[in-house]
């Protein structure tokens, strides 16, 4: 059975006519003929019976023709569909994120994907940076928006975001949390809780950057690879953590959180850039869609700067 049989079989179930089906068709009646003849030979069954007189279905082919309207649809849907998917109009779409970028960049993109492109689904990520590049290279994300960018062939990268501050985050009965700012430099006499550096190498690369412009060593007490396990453990120990600026002053973090609070650090303010990465070697066409819903880097701005809870 060919596909081109079905329609044959359809356009004379809807005519009753051979002549006016094959005209149609665009083919002679006896090529509309041979391919009825063929269709019915595949099913052993006669789905038309036809005299000098009339043309029209037989029981079976009444059934057989709701089944085969059935296929055409079907068919008809999945070229749309493909066609789609190809253009980037349809399919889906694995998206990782980090804070920032749920509050400065997200809102707008998916507002315009949605407007844009209703039919591709785009599934949300909240991970770090390091685990968002691993999953972006095993194929498990398809765009990765992250603080800083790899630096090798295997993927590609914009700026989104400029000059992300970062602040320290420390307890409510922490001596700096009443302060309004604190040199970079009083860190030399405070113990740190920080995060492995795979886990967010450009922010970890900051802070250090930070110390080093002052020189001075940060006093590594303590790691916590989660934001939030940060906030809970300066709430609990005299340590120091640091934290994006979106998100120190998140109502999730509760300016950091119910027993921590963030402070502005100064000479020099650590900061860091955000950026939209994928792969080099990117087929998913939805990638394409996704980038140009992005505002371009010369028109986003940076985030607001939030007055901190004191």
């Amino acid at each position: 059975m060919e596909f081109r049989h079905l329609t044959a079989f359809l356009t004379i179930a809807e005519e009753l006519h051979f002549g006016r089906a094959a005209a149609r068709l665009h083919m002679t009646q006896p090529s509309l003929s041979a391919q009825l003849q063929k269709l019915e030979k595949s099913l052993d069954v006669m789905l038309v019976a036809r005299n000098s007189h009339e043309v029209k279905l037989t029981s079976a082919g009444k059934e057989f023709e709701a089944q085969a309207r059935l296929i055409v649809q079907q068919m008809d849907k999945a070229s749309r569909i493909a066609k789609s998917t190809a253009a980037g109009r349809s399919g889906s779409l694995n998206v990782g994120y980090n804070f920032p970028a749920s509050r400065h960049v997200l809102p707008y993109a998916l507002a315009k994907m949605s407007k844009d492109h209703p039919d591709l689904v785009v599934s949300l990520w909240e991970k770090r940076t390091g685990p968002q590049i691993s999953a972006l290279a095993d194929g498990v994300l398809d765009i990765a928006l992250v603080y800083g960018h790899p630096h090798t062939a295997e993927f590609r990268h914009r700026r989104v975001l400029h000059r992300v501050p970062l602040v320290a985050v420390v307890g409510k009965g922490h001596e700096w949390a009443g302060r309004p700012g604190i040199p970079f430099a009083e860190l030399a006499n405070q113990s740190c809780v920080l995060f492995e550096r795979e886990q967010c190498p450009a922010m970890y690369d900051s802070i250090l950057s930070a110390a080093a412009d002052n020189k001075i060593a940060l006093n590594i007490a303590q790691t916590a690879d989660d934001p939030g396990a940060t906030a809970h453990v300066v709430s609990v120990k005299p340590l120091v953590g640091f934290a994006s600026l979106p998100r120190a002053t998140s109502v999730g973090m509760g300016a950091v959180g119910a027993n921590s609070v963030a402070v502005k650090l100064f000479d020099p303010v650590p900061v860091i850039d955000l950026y939209v990465v994928w792969r080099a070697g990117e087929v998913n066409p939805a990638v394409e869609s996704f980038l140009e819903c992005i505002e371009p880097p010369d028109n986003l701005k940076r985030p607001p700067d939030v007055q901190l809870a004191v």
